[in-house]
Formats: C-alpha cells, sequence, structure tokens
C-alpha cells in the first residue's frame, strides 16, 4: 500500500516537474517571440522614419520650386502688366497643387512684387487671406479694361519708324489691335488693322 501511495507522489512530482518545465519553455518562447517583435517593430520605426524624411525633404523640394515659380510669375505681372496672362499661369500651378483658396490668396501675397505687390497697400489687413478681394483688386490695377485704352492711345499714334520695315510694323500693329479690341468681331478687327496699318506708314516725303 505504501509502496503504491510513494510511487503516486513520484509520479505527481514528475507531473509537476514536466509542467514547471514545460511553463519555463513557454516563457522562454514568448520571450524570444516578444523580441523578435520588439526589433520588428524598431525597424518598422527606423523605416518609417526614414521614409517621413524623405517624403518631406521631397515636399519641401516642391514647394520651394513652386514657390520660386509663383515668384516667377508674379514678377511677370509686373513686367508684363497683364493681368489675364498672370492670372492664368497662376491658376494652372495652383489647380496642378490643389491648393484651395486660402493657400491661393496666401501664395498670390508672397508672390507679388513692385507694383503689383503695391496694390496689397489698399487692401485691409483683414482681407489679404480672402482670395477673390485680391483678385479684384489686381484685376482693377492690371486688368485689361485698365490697358485697353492705352493700347488704344498707342495705336492711334504709332507711326512708322526710320529704317521700320513694313512686315516688322505689320506684326506690332495686329498685336496692339489684339490688345485694344479683343472683344470686337474678327471682320471689324481686320478693317480697323488694315486702316490702322495704312495710317502708320510712314510718309517717304517727311
Amino acid at each position: 500500500m505504501e509502496a503504491g501511495q510513494e510511487e503516486m507522489r513520484s509520479g505527481q512530482e514528475r507531473m509537476e516537474k514536466g509542467q514547471e518545465e514545460m511553463k519555463g519553455l513557454i516563457d522562454e518562447v514568448k520571450g524570444e517571440v516578444q523580441r523578435k517583435i520588439d526589433e520588428v517593430e524598431e525597424k518598422v520605426q527606423m523605416k518609417v522614419k526614414d521614409m517621413k524624411s524623405e517624403v518631406k525633404g521631397k515636399i519641401e523640394d516642391v514647394e520651394h520650386k513652386v514657390q520660386r515659380k509663383i515668384g516667377e510669375i508674379g514678377g511677370g505681372l509686373v513686367k508684363q502688366s497683364s493681368w489675364t496672362v498672370f492670372k492664368t499661369r497662376f491658376d494652372v500651378v495652383s489647380s496642378t497643387n490643389g491648393w484651395t483658396d486660402f493657400v491661393k490668396a496666401s501664395q498670390l501675397v508672397a508672390s507679388l512684387r513692385g507694383s503689383a505687390a503695391e496694390v496689397l497697400q489698399g487692401i485691409p489687413a483683414d482681407k489679404l487671406t480672402d482670395l477673390t478681394t485680391i483678385e479684384k483688386a489686381l484685376e482693377s490695377r492690371f486688368g485689361g479694361s485698365h490697358l485697353r485704352q492705352f493700347y488704344r492711345t498707342e495705336l492711334k499714334t504709332r507711326s512708322q519708324k526710320p529704317g521700320e520695315s513694313l512686315q516688322v510694323l505689320a506684326v506690332d500693329v495686329e498685336r496692339l489691335m489684339s490688345l485694344a479690341y479683343a472683344e470686337c468681331p474678327l471682320d471689324v478687327l481686320e478693317s480697323l488693322a488694315v486702316q490702322f496699318f495704312v495710317d502708320a506708314i510712314r510718309d517717304e516725303e517727311t
């Protein structure tokens, strides 16, 4: 009887020992798995960090290029005094970059130079981020309606310069016509162009 009980105790001890060994093995496996997970997480975080830095660098590069391009366009507004040309190019850039009206206004203000930037002085500070207000101010200063009379006057007083060929004169008359009478029908434009061209031809006797 005692031998049987001893054997049972021995068997129970072996079982408990086996359970402890199994538990230790499981804990060891868990520890190894956790270490692997930690290593993977660390590598992923480093990779994400590197990717963020790379993306940030590319974004900054694009922003610099866009800002430089907008600056060139803004300078063009001063040189060309053409709001229509400027706005067309600005709209293309802003559409390509998916800008909101707020961002458009900010970029527009930052890009203006010279006399174009002076227009901003007449806009209230709280309206300098309002795209419509800024565009209306620039339209009023540089728009076609402002320049149309100027081009018409230049066209009326245009005369052939000494040594200027008729071909060059014709090209310039055509250029001024397109700026001064852009809203006129084609047949009217052609008729006016001929008249202005004839009037501009230099009298050889004078």
